[in-house]
């Protein structure tokens, strides 16, 4: 079984660090200034509360590059936003029943990858990880780097879910396989939709009133949709003993997702697949959703005017959704 990380980032660096140095067969496809760090360093700087190494495995620009095997496993690992563009990418470089792990935020990519490719696989992902600067990826999670939900989409369990939980387990990670894996990826999209305020408040916002509302209008939504999710954040018990944040040496954590590419300006940011989601669920089952849909326009506006994290107050944030 040959491993392909498809987006190095925070998670995908995370993913092929500790699946190589765990001795797995890795190959990651990155992209712009982290591709040219990493063959400029010979390797992606993994920086985790143990340790910091230079682990190098094989690395491509696009999945053109590659010969696909009938054992690959490809791991999508970009934003909900890349989704699209990448699965096409794959068809046209000859993938065809390998398997295809969307192992991202959301719940959008999975249904997209399903329309290309028979073998789709759900996997919910809690991992504190930064990819701020290029060629240097830092893991907070510990003991275990992270835990890994796992199961074939839309439903079920099969013999990859099963050796891919081995390899993250022999990685470092903690890996559950579950018949019904989206109940934990909607649960991972509820924990989300803080992850615009922390970009627009600054790390360590994601909490209290404010968030608490954001989430209730969420649960309405799928009460009314008929959704079962099941709790994967802080309230995990899972978490207690396995995963915690921990620290690392000299360095200060960015924070979620949408913070992170605030950081890096990267010019998107995903918030139409997280509350953009709740928006589009609210639309077709009658439930408003003014706080989500008023975060979806921030999110936007913060990229456009390349404002940096942390540049709105909470004041002006509660103002704008009409709080």
């Amino acid at each position: 079984m040959r491993f392909i990380i498809y987006g190095v980032g925070a998670i995908g660096g995370t993913f092929a660090a500790s699946l190589a140095s765990a001795g797995h067969d890795v190959v990651g496809i990155a992209r712009g200034d982290m591709l040219k760090a990493i063959r400029a360093n010979g390797g992606l700087m993994f920086r985790t509360t143990t340790d910091a190494q230079l682990v190098n495995f094989p690395l491509v620009g696009a999945p053109g590059e590659l010969a696909f095997r009938p054992d690959d496993v490809i791991f999508l690992t970009m934003k909900g936003q890349h989704t699209a563009p990448a699965l096409e990418e794959l068809r046209a470089a000859g993938v065809m029943t390998e398997a295809v792990v969307c192992a991202q935020n959301g719940v959008n990519n999975e249904r997209l990858a399903l329309r290309l490719f028979p073998n789709v696989y759900a996997m919910t992902v809690i991992l504190p990880a930064d990819y701020v600067t290029p060629g240097e990826v830092i893991c907070y999670g510990a003991p275990k780097r992270g835990l890994i939900d796992l199961g074939r989409y839309p439903h079920g369990l099969d013999d990859n879910v099963a050796a891919i939980a081995t390899a993250f387990n022999s990685a470092g990670f903690a890996a559950f396989p579950l018949e019904q894996v989206m109940r934990s990826k909607y649960g991972k999209l509820r924990d989300n939709l803080g992850n615009v305020v922390e970009a627009a408040l600054g790390h360590g916002s994601r909490s209290g009133p404010l968030l608490e509302a954001i989430q209730a209008e969420a649960e309405r939504v799928y009460a009314a949709a008929g959704i079962d999710w099941v709790a994967v954040g802080n309230a995990d018990p899972r978490r207690k003993g396995l995963m915690e944040l921990g620290a690392v040496a000299g360095i200060t954590r960015t924070g979620g997702s949408s913070i992170q590419s605030l950081k890096r300006g990267t010019g998107t940011i995903e918030t139409d697949y997280l509350n953009g989601e709740i928006v589009l669920l609210g639309r077709l089952h009658g439930v408003p959703t003014p706080l989500n849909a008023g975060l979806v326009t921030i999110g936007h506006e913060l990229v456009a005017k390349g404002a940096k994290p942390g540049s709105m107050s909470e004041a002006e944030l509660r103002a704008r959704l009409g709080l």
